[in-house]
């Protein structure tokens, strides 16, 4: 069975989520030029991101008001697009943010940051659809060296494993949409459309609550 037409897509916003390193961005890409898809990307040039990751005093909070604001920017003008003519993919969800909030920061950081991110989550759409993609903490270090951006170079095994399993701990909670789950390990759905293919096919099947999908490479 061959992938939809563009016309034919069944949803009209969907969200990829997973921890650095994943295929985030690159899956959204694909969706969208597939499907003549509106992709919307992360602002990932954060001034603070550099101190963040060498340790710096309070840039933690420095950095994660400036995602949490960014991030919110960008979901307000999702709101004001027109999902039914325009099939939006994003490469996040708004959730994601509170994930790295709990985190990177102290108990009185948090207490501060709960009350800037609780009215600006209540405003916010829901997507169609979320897609979480999942990968070992060498699969994630594997493919951050490969886009070798600078301010990644200070990331820590230990930070990618917690951010995994912080991950892992959120979506297996998560009931507001409907939710695909995806171990990325063993495919690689930019180099091979085979494997973009089948994963299409789950991405366009209707479902309730959360499907788990085994590539086909791993059956």
């Amino acid at each position: 069975m061959g992938a939809p037409k563009a016309d034919k897509f069944p949803l009209r916003h969907i969200a990829i989520e997973g921890p650095i390193g994943v295929g985030k961005t690159s899956l959204a890409g694909l969706l969208a030029r597939r499907f003549s898809g509106t992709q919307i990307l992360e602002d990932v040039g954060n001034p603070f991101l550099t101190d963040f990751y060498a340790g710096k005093k309070g840039a933690a909070f420095q950095a994660q008001i400036y995602f949490l604001l960014s991030r919110y920017r960008q979901q307000r003008e999702i709101a004001q697009m027109d999902l039914f003519e325009n099939l939006v993919l994003a490469d996040y969800t708004f959730a994601k943010d509170k994930i790295f909030a709990h985190l990177t920061l102290d108990d009185e950081e948090l207490a501060v940051y709960e009350k800037v991110y609780a009215p600006l989550a209540e405003s916010l759409p829901r997507p169609d659809l979320v897609i979480h993609l999942t990968a070992t903490v060498e699969t994630c270090q594997a493919r951050i060296r490969t886009r070798a951006r600078p301010f990644e170079k200070a990331i820590t095994s230990d930070y990618l494993r917690n951010l995994i399993e912080a991950y892992n701990y959120f979506f297996h909670h998560y009931r507001e949409t409907p939710l695909l789950v995806v171990d990325t390990n063993e495919i690689d759905f930019v180099k091979r459309k085979g494997d973009l293919d089948d994963l299409i096919q789950q991405v366009t099947r209707p479902f309730r609550g959360t499907q788990l999908y085994v590539p086909r490479g791993s059956r």
